[in-house]
This record gives C-alpha cells, sequence and structure tokens, in this order.
C-alpha cells in the first residue's frame, strides 16, 4: 500500500506543477525538480536513483518518444554538424573535465576525473528538447539538438566504461576503447534496424489499432535489450529504431492507428518526463549527506572546475563550427545554451562501484552540473532566444506545406481520373469532385504566387480556427442535451462524438 500512495502522490505532484507550469510561463522541468527538492526534504517515503531501472525501463521510452518526432531526412541533411555535436565534442569535453578536476583536485585522479568528464559530457535530449520547444527552439536548431542529445550516448557511455574500468584497477587501452566504440556503434545500429524491420512487418500484417501500439509501446525495450544482449548500444538501438519506424510509418496503418499512437506516446513522455525531472530533485539531499566527508574548498574547486569546462568547451566548440559550417553566430550561441544535461548523467554517476575513488564528491559535481545547466540555462533560455532574434520559421514554413499540399491535390486529380476510368463511376460525380478539388488547387496556387496573400491567409487561419472551434463546440454542446434528454443512445453520442473529435483535432 505505501508503493501505491507514494505512486499516487508523486503522480499529484507532476501533475500540479504541469499546471502551475503552463500558468506561470516557466519550465515544467524547472518546477519539476524544485518539486523534487522540497519532496526530499520533508519527512516522508523519498525515491532513490536506481540506475539500472532508469536505464532499462525510464531512458529507451524517453529517447525512442523523441525519435519519432525527429526528422532522419532533417539529421542526414545536418550530419556533420551533428557528428561534430554527438562524436568529437563529447570527447573533447571529457578530456577537458578530466584534465581540469585532476589539476584543481589531484585525489581525484585522472581516471576517475575521466569517468566523471564521460557522465557530464553529453546533453540529455529529453532535457534539453522539454525546454527548447517550450521556448520557441527554431526547427533546424531543434533538429540539431534531437541529433546531439539522441547520438551521443554511445560516445559518452563507451568512455565512461574504460574510465571506470582504468580508475578501479582494471587498466585503460586506447585499443580496446576504440574497439569497444565501434562494437557498440555497429551493435546498436544493427539492433535497432533489426527491431524497426520487425516492427514494420508486424504493422504490415496486423490492422488492429490496439495491436499495433501495444507492438509500438514494446519496441524501445525490445531493441535495447537486444543490442545490450549483442554488447551494442542500447540507447543508439533505441534511437536508430525510432527514426526507422516513425520515417516508415507513414506508409504503414491507418489514420485511426496513427491517431492513437501519437495520443499514447505524448501521454508516456508527459508523465515520465515528469517522473524524470522529479527524480533529480529528490536525489539532492542525499548527494549532499555524502560530501561531509570533504572540506568546502575541495569541493569547490572540483564543481567549480568542472563547470567551467562544460560550458566553456561547449562555446568554444561552438565558434569552431560557425568557421567551418554554415552554422550562424546566433545559431551557435542557442545552442550553446541548449546543452543541458539531465537523468542519463545521473544514472551514469550512481552506477559508479563504491569502490570508485572520491565516489561522492564525483556524484555531487555531476549533479551540479544537471542542476545548473538544467535550472539556470532552462530559466534563461526563452529570454536567450528572444534576445537572439532568430528568424521565424512560419513563413517558410507555411510556403512548404501549401507547395505540399497543391502537389497533393494534383496527385488526388490524377487519382479521380484513374479510379473513374476502373470503375465506371458516373460522370456527373467524377465531374463534381474534380472540380472540387481544382477549385482548392487553384486557391492554394494563387495564394503561394502572392507573398501578401499567403501572409494574410496565414493570419485569418487563427480566425477561422476560432471559429471552427466554436462551431464543434455547439455541436458538441446540442449532441449532450440530446443524450441527457434521451433523444439519442450513448453510442450514437460516441459515434458523432468521434467525428467532432477529428475535426478539432484537425484545427492543431
Amino acid at each position: 500500500m505505501t508503493t501505491t500512495w507514494t505512486v499516487l502522490a508523486s503522480l499529484a505532484v507532476i501533475l500540479v506543477t504541469r499546471v502551475a507550469a503552463d500558468r506561470s510561463g516557466l519550465p515544467a522541468a524547472v518546477l519539476l525538480v524544485a518539486a523534487g527538492l522540497v519532496v526530499g526534504v520533508v519527512p516522508g517515503p523519498t525515491e532513490r536513483l536506481e540506475p539500472e531501472l532508469v536505464l532499462e525501463l525510464v531512458i529507451p521510452p524517453l529517447l525512442f518518444a523523441a525519435a519519432r518526432s525527429a526528422s532522419l531526412l532533417e539529421l542526414r541533411a545536418n550530419a556533420r554538424i551533428v557528428g561534430s555535436l554527438s562524436v568529437a565534442l563529447v570527447l573533447v569535453t571529457a578530456f577537458a573535465v578530466a584534465g581540469a578536476v585532476d589539476a584543481a583536485v589531484p585525489a581525484i585522479g585522472f581516471a576517475a576525473a575521466l569517468a566523471l568528464g564521460a557522465a557530464v559530457a553529453p546533453p540529455d535530449p529529453v532535457a534539453a528538447l522539454a525546454i527548447g520547444r517550450r521556448a520557441g527552439l527554431p526547427r533546424r536548431l531543434t533538429t540539431l539538438v534531437e541529433g546531439e542529445g539522441l547520438l551521443n550516448d554511445a560516445t559518452a557511455l563507451t568512455l565512461y566504461g574504460l574510465a571506470v574500468a582504468a580508475a578501479t584497477g582494471g587498466g585503460f587501452s586506447a585499443g580496446e576503447g576504440v574497439g569497444r566504440f565501434l562494437l557498440a556503434v555497429v551493435g546498436g545500429v544493427a539492433a535497432g534496424a533489426a527491431v524497426a524491420a520487425g516492427v514494420t512487418l508486424i504493422e504490415r500484417a496486423v490492422e488492429d489499432s490496439l495491436v499495433r501500439n501495444a507492438v509500438s509501446l514494446a519496441t524501445p525495450f525490445a531493441a535495447y535489450a537486444l543490442a545490450e544482449t549483442a554488447h551494442g548500444s542500447g540507447v543508439l538501438a533505441v534511437v536508430v529504431a525510432g527514426l526507422l519506424v516513425a520515417h516508415g510509418g507513414a506508409r504503414l496503418g491507418t489514420g485511426e492507428s496513427r491517431l492513437q499512437t501519437g495520443a499514447v506516446w505524448r501521454l508516456v513522455e508527459y508523465l515520465l518526463e515528469g517522473y524524470v525531472f522529479l527524480l533529480i530533485g529528490q536525489q539532492v539531499p542525499d548527494v549532499l549527506d555524502g560530501l561531509r566527508a570533504y572540506d568546502a574548498g575541495t569541493v569547490a574547486a572540483a564543481t567549480g572546475a568542472t563547470l567551467a569546462a562544460v560550458l566553456l568547451v561547449r562555446l568554444w566548440w561552438m565558434l569552431v563550427l560557425r568557421r567551418r559550417t554554415p552554422l550562424g553566430g546566433r545559431e551557435g550561441v542557442a545552442l550553446w545554451w541548449a546543452g543541458t544535461r539531465g537523468v542519463i548523467t545521473l544514472a551514469t554517476v550512481y552506477a559508479l562501484p563504491a569502490s570508485f575513488p572520491e565516489r561522492d564528491l564525483v556524484v555531487f559535481c555531476a549533479l551540479a552540473v544537471v542542476l545548473v545547466t538544467l535550472v539556470g540555462q532552462g530559466l534563461t533560455f526563452g529570454p536567450v532566444l528572444r534576445g537572439l532574434r532568430l528568424e521565424s520559421p512560419g513563413e517558410a514554413d507555411a510556403r512548404m506545406r501549401g507547395e505540399a499540399r497543391v502537389a497533393a491535390l494534383e496527385a488526388a486529380v490524377a487519382r479521380v481520373d484513374e479510379v473513374a476510368q476502373v470503375e465506371d463511376l458516373p460522370d456527373e460525380v467524377v465531374r463534381g469532385v474534380r472540380e472540387q478539388l481544382d477549385r482548392a488547387r487553384g486557391r492554394m496556387r494563387a495564394r503561394l504566387d502572392d507573398d501578401v496573400a499567403l501572409q494574410e491567409w496565414t493570419g485569418r487561419r487563427a480566425a477561422v480556427g476560432v471559429l471552427r472551434q466554436a462551431i464543434i463546440d455547439a455541436q458538441r454542446e446540442e449532441l449532450l442535451r440530446r443524450r441527457d434528454a434521451g433523444r439519442l443512445s450513448d453510442a450514437d453520442l460516441r459515434v458523432l462524438e468521434r467525428q467532432l473529435d477529428l475535426q478539432e483535432l484537425s484545427l492543431s
């Protein structure tokens, strides 16, 4: 019963904090961390971060949900920058942290400091995207943050394993490190691709929406387990599976199944993100208790060296990218400030063995990086983006969608002619449908040919949306009145209400 009440209490805190975030405009991640800190301080049961639980049961679905919303084509188009951020920057950051911490506190040792560096080097896509999307991060930068956060863990965790082995007496070999990294990457990619192929076969053979949802929920865990069994990167396998399944999903299944699956994953992401940030805050009191054996100067030196290396190396790297890639200066600043760390960093350092040198101090340094980047950068990310005045993608997106809409209507006209010939449909029916499509295509083409008309149409859509919402609300209220008066059955109400719900969904 205690577990039940703990779960219910956590859920209540998550929901209340989310509502407070929506009303205050503050990032939900920051408020959830603060709420977790309060929960950890006040008397009562708190939840301790269990690394295996987080890495095997919490991180896979979160990464999969993030990968489902990412674009494989856009990641491929930005492969050079994404590769630089997810591999080279992780390695440079890890060794920079190791060098700075080893110089500031020699008692830690370089190998232990390198394990700390590997843990804090990779930004967390869950944290970064949760804050970045709310702050209005432009789509191209969102793609870069997604790519960096989704692909950097294979690099960091491989280096982390080697550093832990060296720090605990297992030795360090550069050749072994390269071999383990290649195995992690190849194994992760292969496992993710294999699971995605299996999911595709199932979706082609099964039409039941509930079965598809169940398969979708199982996919990240299957990819993670298969990769880890083959000594590959489980997190990379989850990302690859998510990207491939999402990329090919538009060709499979029905609209109903895609709507259901999307709703399911939005709920999973909503709850797990809340749990993750709440869990981070709850760890603060325990970590602080572990610092009693250290003097304030040692703690300050180690923490300062870690934070300085993490923040300054990322800033320097953005300056390098600006000179060598099409990345603009303001975009570089936004990416620098998007480097938030999260639960993966904490789960990694919590997995350190009890015999690890200066373990409590290393864990605190990692927690400090998470709190500074998550809370400090999270609270200031929105103002920083507004101050940078990055170009809004709204008009360009509207034109791209318009061009795609015209092309889709042209394909529809061609299909009408094909079906009419095969099915021998009445001429007046074919002519009426074709004229409707032609009129819609003509209106959209006229807007695209006139920039002023496109801007006016884009602005009018908001007003039209308000009216359509009012129309849907009026219809729904009338249906409910008829149901309550006994003039409409609940079964018929559900059918009609679903039609209204789909119309309402189209407004978004």
